[in-house]
């Protein structure tokens, strides 16, 4: 019985000393590369997705995703305390504005409920940091394969809504959805540096508000 007790109080400490060395980072820019794998996409596709790019921002409780594209461009400013957000869309000259109550933010990720996360051994290195691989299932049928560092979290991780259960700062990750095609993201670039507070002020003009 005795033999029992010391090993489950090892696993314990174990376990206690790798939550508490795990660092939060609440001050960071993460750029992300996209790629696309997918042999029926037209070779325009192709070409956008390789020219479209993700950046990260996270300060505090606020988070700010800019997602640009040839054709698209889109911002989500996500906000930890109350839990809303307001997404900006760009097409040319038209700009466009929706704002997302707590309940609407919840609502506009229901895709998500009842989803399975499954971590797995399988380690690579991203960036310097030591990363694990994991897999969530979709009800839908949709699979996200991704890694995360273990030494380091965000402060904010409802912005990407499906990894904000997991125990780390998701650096890689691919999605597949319906059909064959696979969409690749790989942050290239981190910096812990503090990034300025008007990234995440909200525009007052210039743009159409939807509901």
């Amino acid at each position: 019985m005795k033999r029992v007790l010391l090993i489950v109080g090892i696993c314990l400490s174990n376990t206690l000393f790798a939550i508490a060395q795990q660092r939060v980072v609440a001050e960071c820019t993460v750029q992300f590369r996209i790629t696309l794998e997918d042999l029926k996409a037209n070779k325009d596709v192709q070409n956008a997705v390789q020219l479209s790019n993700k950046t990260v921002y996270i300060k505090g409780n606020d988070c700010r995703i800019d997602l640009m594209s040839p054709s698209l461009n889109q911002s989500i400013i996500y906000e930890k305390l109350n839990g809303s957000a307001v997404v900006l869309r760009e097409f040319g000259n038209n700009k466009f504005m929706t704002k997302l109550s707590p309940e609407k933010w919840i609502a506009a990720n229901k895709q998500y409920d009842e989803m399975s996360i499954s971590l797995m051994d399988e380690t690579k290195i991203i960036l310097g940091y030591d990363c694990k691989k994991a897999v969530i299932s979709l009800k839908d049928g949709s699979v996200y394969t991704l890694f995360y560092a273990t030494s380091i979290t965000p402060s904010v991780k409802e912005f990407e809504y499906p990894f904000r259960d997991l125990p780390g700062f998701v650096l890689e990750y691919q999605i597949k959805e319906f059909g064959e095609s696979i969409v690749n993201y790989k942050a290239v670039k981190i910096n812990l540096s503090p990034v300025q507070a008007s990234k995440f002020d909200i525009p007052t003009s210039g743009y159409r508000i939807l509901n």
